[in-house]
């Protein structure tokens, strides 16, 4: 992620420059940009016979020059264009037109896993695998790289006969790169080259072929082959596989160099709609806004219509309250954990004290012996030489020596290859603030650790009193086992929602630190240009790495049980998900070392093999979706982008939030007592399930009625409501606990987080 971060960094600095240098630019008022535009398909007047005419006459009026660059049909009504300021606001003025929106430019959010969520020891509950092959997971990121041996299809039947996509020629992609596991691949940059310019051929490929890793590893974590003797420079060695290893992939390309755009994501999703996929997968985000000036949350909206899971992450800007991305309801939300393997390196000083740290370095190993040791602050002449930043240390300060470098601003790995340039040995990264007790582990271009705000701080005081530091670097390999995990990474976003506070989010959390799955062959480990080594397997971090484990996870339910909707896979995801260790003791949040949130977390850590048989789901449907868009109090128009068609909110009917039958709760008491109605619906064999509320105050009153709900048939259906009062908000705190539904077998779980302001 701290790699693409860099990316746009080094890319908004670019244009920062051309805005300001001696070329003379067009008039504000003359710029183009690119616009969605959002069309009343059924305002189009009986002059036209096709809805395209319409659109290329409503552009043509508006601009002389302008053309289409890609026209919807499923996820919106209305097509894509460039214009300037002055076009789009006459555009949106005309009959027919709901809305014109600015394009927004998305990020990625960047294998013990299986075993880890209990997929290995638990084969036989798994769906079989007939089943899970007519499942397609749909992935939206940088390509893939089709020669990677977790895309074998040894042993898979014929494509599933519901597949109508394809996979597409272009440069060094053919047709023949797609088999039985992979089944499609598309690429899309007509909203990227008009806001880019036209793709440079010499930097990466304009076909499906990933350039960058990132969309090999999500698409192969969500659904990889196994793969034995998988392993990054030594490291993490097993078998690596997906979540749903018999699942089929179709991938689409949405992201390049510069950034993912909307126009091209919303005609990837148009188009994986159409292609028929179960379960989509996006490992990006671009900030929050309202849902119907979101493509992502349009998108989803369209593909859950078609009863298509999509799965987003949730944003690496955590610990940050409030940080979150893709935070929709119809969207499943995944923030990350780590998981109960390590690759410890330690920082052996002088003065005979040890600090364990984090690395994935595989190369020649230092000399033998103590060597001199020196913090980047004292070996530079810029004010931002901490930072080991390029062109920042002085070499006559560095050479032969371990240098010390806060983390932050450029990449981990960066900061590595800026030691070596300046004749350094090694590398101590010392986390700051921002992310403090959190590791994550990297393959270095030289011998270098990560280690702990804490740590760090000692180290670097260790430096500043000794009048000759010395240091070395002892690497271990790999260790499984670690406990505490799962823990929260503090990297991942947090809650509460600021779009609709009333939803909490995020859903859930799954692994994502240190994940090892399929990686592209024209990309070092560190995606650096000057890394010139070449790997099959990569491990990274992310909510991008978190994501498609659930996407992968969703893909199981859906073979298992296929007549369940979206909603439905959630809330089995969600209400079995986990918040406590086996010796009980709550979770932990990596960035605070203290008990995690429902703010961190959402309802838990996955739980896959519970997933699978839930008992009782909430359940949702399209009008649910709606109602929920009218208690936003959303005009028809605003309605109608996401809906694509004619809508209006009965101003009989008193719309609330709250009603929309969540999984979870998020509680304001500002304004008074809250009374909720939820439904249940037995997906299981007929039985009685009693209820029990956990709170973190005793200010905080949980009125449950009734306490217990008896189903004797499939699909019943039974509601209760819950009631939250407090005597005084005045000095109310955030506050957190859990509704759980049991009949001793199955436990049914919703979290809530009560506010008062």
């Amino acid at each position: 992620m701290e790699r693409m971060m860099n990316i746009f960094f080094t890319l908004a600095l670019t244009l920062l420059l051309l805005s300001t240098g001696h070329v003379s630019a067009a008039p504000l008022d003359m710029k183009k940009n690119t616009y969605i535009v959002h069309m009343a398909k059924s305002q189009m007047p009986a002059s036209f016979k096709y809805h395209t005419h319409w659109y290329d006459s409503s552009l043509s009026s508006v601009s002389d020059s302008a053309q289409m660059l890609y026209t919807y049909d499923t996820v919106i009504h209305g097509y894509s264009t460039r214009l300037t300021a002055s076009e789009a606001e006459s555009l949106e003025n005309q009959p027919g037109v709901l809305s014109v929106l600015p394009e927004i430019q998305y990020e990625l959010h960047t294998t013990r896993s299986p075993e880890f969520l209990g997929l290995d020891t638990n084969a036989e509950l798994i769906p079989e695998a007939n089943t899970v092959s007519e499942v397609i997971i749909g992935v939206l990121d940088t390509g893939v790289w089709p020669e990677s041996k977790s895309f074998d299809d040894t042993g898979l039947g014929p494509i599933p006969s519901s597949w109508k996509g394809a996979c597409e020629s272009g440069t060094n992609f053919s047709r023949s790169n797609c088999n039985r596991k992979l089944i499609g691949a598309r690429s899309f940059s007509r909203g990227y080259e008009v806001a880019m310019g036209p793709i440079d051929e010499t930097k990466e490929n304009n076909s499906p072929r990933d350039d960058d890793g990132h969309g090999t590893h999500t698409s192969t974590t969500a659904g990889g082959s196994p793969v034995g003797g998988a392993n990054l420079l030594g490291y993490a060695a097993g078998t690596a596989r997906g979540m749903a290893t018999r699942a089929r992939v179709a991938v689409y390309k949405v992201c390049w160099i510069g950034g993912c755009f909307s126009s091209d994501i919303l005609k990837a999703i148009e188009t994986a709609i159409d292609d028929n996929v179960n379960v989509l997968s996006l490992s990006l985000g671009g900030g929050s806004s309202g849902y119907f000036r979101d493509s992502v949350a349009i998108g989803a909206f369209a593909a859950m219509e078609r009863g298509i899971l999509v799965s987003c992450s949730a944003g690496n800007a955590g610990p940050t309250p409030s940080s979150l991305a893709n935070v929709a309801p119809w969207i499943i939300t995944v923030g990350a954990g780590t998981m109960d393997r390590d690759f410890p390196a330690y920082v052996s000083l002088g003065s005979g004290k040890n600090y364990s740290g984090v690395s994935l370095y595989n190369g020649e190993s230092l000399p033998n012996k103590m060597l001199p040791f020196v913090y980047a602050g004292k070996a530079s002449n810029s004010t931002s030489g901490n930072l080991c930043m390029m062109g920042t240390l002085v070499p006559e300060k560095v050479k032969g020596k371990i240098v010390v470098c806060d983390r932050g601003v450029n990449a981990r790995v960066q900061k590595g290859a800026v030691v070596k340039a300046a004749g350094g040995l090694g590398m101590v990264l010392a986390n700051t603030a921002a992310n403090g007790a959190e590791l994550v582990a990297d393959a270095h271009l030289l011998p270098a650790t990560t280690v702990t705000e804490k740590s760090g701080d000692a180290i670097k005081s260790y430096i500043s009193s000794d009048p000759n530091p010395t240091a070395t670097i002892l690497f271990e390999g790999t260790k499984v086992g670690v406990q505490p995990s799962p823990v929260v990474a503090a990297f991942s976003s947090r809650g509460p929602n600021t779009i609709t506070p009333e939803i909490l989010k995020p859903d859930l959390i799954a692994p994502g630190v240190n994940i090892l799955a399929g990686w592209a062959g024209s990309v070092g480990p560190t995606g650096l240009p000057e890394d010139k080594r070449r790997v099959e397997f990569n491990i990274i971090s992310g909510t991008s790495m978190s994501c498609p484990h659930v996407s992968g996870l969703a893909a199981l339910l859906k073979a298992a049980r296929p007549e369940w909707s979206p909603a439905a896979i959630r809330s089995a995801l969600m209400t079995t998900s986990y918040v406590f260790y086996k010796d009980g003791t709550p979770m932990e949040d990596l960035a605070t070392g203290k008990p995690s949130t429902p703010y961190d977390h959402g309802a838990g850590h996955v739980d896959p093999i519970s997933a699978l048989n839930p008992g009782l789901v909430y359940d949702l449907a399209v009008d649910d979706y709606l109602s929920f868009l009218c208690a936003l109090n959303y005009t028809s128009s605003e309605i109608n982008i996401l809906a694509k068609r004619k809508f209006s909110c009965d101003p009989k009917i008193k719309y609330r939030v709250e009603d929309l039958n969540y999984p979870s709760f998020a509680v304001n008491l500002q304004n008074g007592d809250v009374k909720y109605t939820r439904t249940l619906t037995n997906v299981d064999s007929a039985s009685t399930y009693k209820v029990s509320v956990t709170s973190q105050s005793e200010s905080v009153k949980v009125l449950v009625e009734p306490e217990s709900l008896t189903f004797t048939e499939l699909n019943e259906k039974k509601s209760y409501t819950v009631t939250f009062s407090a005597g005084s908000t005045s000095s109310l705190s955030d506050t957190f606990g859990r509704i759980v539904w049991s009949d001793g077998k199955r436990t049914v779980g919703s979290p809530f987080a009560v506010s008062s302001t």
